[in-house]
């Protein structure tokens, strides 16, 4: 009998190396490095690895990159962010979130795209495992656990398992070590999950959660009524039905 496939949500802020752990699981360039790229829509490309027997659905995300874009920079993420989770939902649900950071200072956008995932995206239901980046610098990159774990408890950074990884590979043979090292340590982690426990988001509940978390219900002062019903339906999708009994809602809560 063969293993379920499992589905996982790669995320973290721009520049902090999903695309390399992408390729770091890989084992070669499956994806585009682009350390430029910014946005705000939360757009995902789909990788399936085979790891260990077992097959692997990795979702690479773009999270919130900045505040302040408005009304309709928000209103492009929940378009993008459902067609998502109909993407997870046809697939049977997530089973993973990996939060990718990199190595460093804990930024604010670090802690909302992680409230944002695991919290407004899965719930709270979803375990979640970090993965932290850049890690060449350290002589054993473990070490780096041991030193910030107790201050991203404090700041209510949960995790399930993590991987301290370097996607850097080099000529020098500490550098191949540690590259070596790091495939071992994140496909340990990815097989440490067996899949047992999918959660399948609920696409109204999901929408004003998603609201509620971005405090984004006060801007949609002039997006009420009929109108956000039309928006709700046309570019998000949402049964008219449905879009209703949204609009009903945000505007009691709004």
């Amino acid at each position: 009998m063969s293993s379920p496939s499992l589905n996982v949500i790669l995320f973290g802020e721009t520049g902090v190396g999903k695309s390399s752990v992408i390729n770091l699981i890989a084992g070669q360039k499956v994806a585009d490095v682009s350390p430029d790229l910014r946005g705000c829509t939360l757009s995902s490309t789909h990788y399936t690895f085979p790891i260990e027997g077992q097959e692997f659905h990795i979702w690479d995300t773009v999270g919130l990159e900045e505040a302040g874009l408005g009304v309709d920079g928000y209103l492009d993420a929940i378009e993008k962010s459902l067609k998502l989770i109909q993407q997870l939902s046809a697939q049977g649900g997530v089973d993973l979130l990996l939060f990718c950071m990199r190595g460093g200072r804990l930024t604010a956008t670090t802690r909302s795209n992680y409230r944002l995932f695991y919290e407004a995206l899965c719930g709270s239901q979803v375990p979640i495992a970090l993965v932290i980046t850049h890690l060449e610098g350290e002589v054993v990159m473990e070490n780096w656990w041991t030193r910030n774990v107790e201050e991203m408890e404090k700041l209510g950074i949960k995790s399930a398992g993590h991987a301290c990884v370097t996607a850097r590979t080099g000529v020098e043979k500490s550098a191949r070590e540690k590259y070596e090292l790091s495939q071992i340590t994140i496909k340990n982690l990815l097989v440490g999950y067996d899949g047992t426990a999918k959660y399948v988001m609920p696409p109204e509940a999901w929408f004003i959660q998603f609201l509620r978390l971005l405090r984004l219900l006060p801007q949609l002062k002039d997006l009420r009524g009929k109108k956000l019903q039309k928006i709700l339906t046309k570019r998000c999708g949402f049964d008219p039905k449905v879009a209703e009994q949204l609009v009903k809602r945000i505007d009691t809560k709004a």
